[in-house]
């Protein structure tokens, strides 16, 4: 994967959630594909959905400590911290695209480093917010 690739919280959870199913096996291949290529690109947002997801919200809740070292592990990705120029350019999005603002930070973060791919099963696979390609990997699953 060359294209430099902003992962949305829910690809992060299937990739760690044995109970996933498919979306478990296409979420591990993304990650590991990432991994490799090191494009991937995550924001202290998605870290923190990350971990109440994991550790609260599955069907096999993952421990604490263990969640923690995922997070650890996650760090040595490109890293976008969600300061108030973020914020102010996601109020915009939300208004612009009439989209939810947890989306809008989504957006606003991946455009912060440039990203040309969102991976996300939360927007419309298809389209373009920002000039960043929305990509739902479920969709045909």
């Amino acid at each position: 994967m060359s294209d430099r690739v902003f992962v949305d919280t829910n690809i992060l959870v299937y990739a760690h959630d044995l109970d996933a199913g498919e979306k478990n096996k296409t979420a591990r291949r993304i990650v590991a594909e990432l991994w490799e290529s090191r494009n991937g690109i995550i924001s202290t947002q998605v870290l923190q959905e990350f971990y109440v997801t994991l550790t609260r919200k599955i069907q096999s809740p993952i421990k604490r400590a263990p969640a923690r070292q995922i997070i650890k592990n996650y760090l040595s990705w490109d890293l976008v911290v969600n300061d108030g120029l973020v914020i102010l350019h996601a109020s915009e999005i939300e208004e612009i695209h009439r989209i939810s603002f947890r989306d809008a930070m989504i957006v606003a973060a991946a455009y912060s480093k440039n990203s040309d791919i969102i991976m996300t099963e939360d927007m419309a696979g298809g389209q373009k917010i920002e000039g960043i390609r929305i990509v739902n990997p479920f969709e045909s699953l």
